[in-house]
């Protein structure tokens, strides 16, 4: 959630920022602005009225201690009408507040000055390639005939168990997939991350901590009995275990990293690329999440995407980066770059892993802050300040999986990168 000073201090730079999202009601920043001034003169109204009880109360006092109890009872009932006047301005205060809150929680995140004003994905900014696009051999086929042919995923008993897009791993498709969850995790500890196993359910609370709610209420599953949320990604219970925390500035950088389970309805996705495991309704993924100090935020950005990137190498995996136009980025980000690897055998590149600096957006949201140390002999007033919030994908596996299958086919079976074979226990699957 923006902070109201950021838009008091510089309503038209908000206004300008916010186009580059192509967000649709820039009024609404003007809206805010009005509501600002009249609660903030409510405030004064309400502190001015408080101030008289307070003064004739102890003028009551006074009276009262002279024997005077005609002027007493006087001053009594004008604190009457004045309780009563304060008591419409408190209700009208709180009115205002909610109205306010109302307006701000539905006010994207303002994208970093680097980001590109385009609309669709077609202008997102390739920032660099890597790896080797496979040539392959004469026979092969798109990954959803391999898994066909090597009986690793189920599809039509995972229709059966629950519905489409529920995929039924077996045999050597679930090993695969339990051999990069630990290939994932362990490359993400060696790196500082500490490995968290969160819950897969969330209370509204949490899902507007990291801004689900109320952006992306209709992309989750609703457990409405106990007005839980099954995770859309485990940034959301994961940067929320931070939330309401005073963190000391010795203690940063957080760094924290989970495998969970991930639920997404993706309402209205069909045709071709939805196919296999293009887009599925659960999946299983690697997330990384920092805590950082604002000051370092974007060189942590670029560290998270050399993480991500040098992960992609030790897959062999041909990959791209690129950085997100404003019209293709989530609510909550101010700078996302996203990943994807070339599908050999489809001919298209598959996004597998965005990257992303949320600023202060989530964690104003959250209210996780730290107080700065004291500098040199001076000491630390004591003020908090909120941290910077990033997040990433380490990654998720249908895709990666896919090209995987695809890229790596032979005649003889799919040969795994060498990375993945002391967790899979065999150079092939065959």
């Amino acid at each position: 959630m923006l902070q109201i000073s950021t838009i008091r201090q510089n309503p038209a730079g908000v206004k300008e920022r916010l186009a580059v999202k192509h967000f649709a009601d820039i009024a609404a920043v003007d809206r805010i602005l009005e509501t600002d001034e009249q609660l903030r003169k409510l405030k004064t109204s309400t502190e001015t009225l408080q101030a008289s009880i307070n003064a004739a109360s102890k003028e009551i006092g006074m009276l009262m201690g002279k024997g005077d109890k005609e002027a007493a009872e006087q001053r009594k009932q004008e604190v009457g009408r004045f309780k009563a006047e304060l008591q419409g301005l408190q209700q009208e205060l709180s009115d205002k507040e909610t109205g306010l809150q109302d307006e701000l929680i539905r006010l994207p995140n303002l994208p970093h000055i680097s980001v590109p004003a385009g609309k669709s994905p077609e202008e997102n900014v390739v920032v660099r390639e890597g790896g080797v696009k496979p040539v392959l051999y004469e026979g092969a086929v798109p990954h959803w005939d391999l898994i066909k042919q090597y009986d690793l995923v189920d599809f039509e008993t995972g229709v059966k168990i629950t519905g489409s897009g529920f995929p039924l791993y077996k045999g050597k498709g679930a090993k695969l997939q339990r051999a990069l969850i630990s290939c994932f995790l362990d490359f993400n500890i060696e790196a500082g991350y500490t490995e968290y196993l969160p819950p897969l359910l969330v209370n509204e609370a949490t899902a507007y901590g990291t801004g689900q709610l109320p952006d992306k209420e209709g992309q989750m599953y609703h457990a409405t009995a106990d007005n839980f949320y099954l995770i859309p990604t485990a940034e959301v219970p994961v940067t929320n275990i931070y939330r309401d925390t005073i963190l000391k500035e010795n203690e940063l950088p957080v760094r924290m990293t989970a495998y969970t389970p991930c639920f997404r309805r993706e309402a209205g996705s069909f045709g071709a690329d939805v196919r296999g495991l293009n887009r599925v309704h659960q999946f299983d993924k690697v997330e990384l999440v920092q805590l950082v100090h604002p000051d370092t935020s974007y060189a942590v950005l670029e560290e998270m995407v050399n993480h991500v990137e040098k992960l992609l190498q030790l897959l062999e995996l041909p990959y791209r980066i690129l950085r997100l136009c404003g019209g293709d980025m989530s609510f909550t980000s101010a700078l996302t770059y996203d990943f994807e690897v070339f599908s050999a055998a489809q001919q298209k590149w598959l996004e597998v892993s965005s990257v992303s600096n949320f600023e202060n957006f989530q964690t104003n949201r959250m209210k996780i802050r730290f107080r700065p140390a004291a500098s040199g002999e001076k000491e630390s007033d004591g003020r908090t300040q909120l941290l910077h919030s990033l997040n990433g994908s380490s990654l998720a596996l249908p895709r990666i999986v896919a090209c995987l299958l695809e890229n790596n086919q032979t005649a003889e079976g799919i040969l795994l990168p060498s990375v993945l074979q002391r967790y899979f226990g065999d150079s092939l699957i065959r």
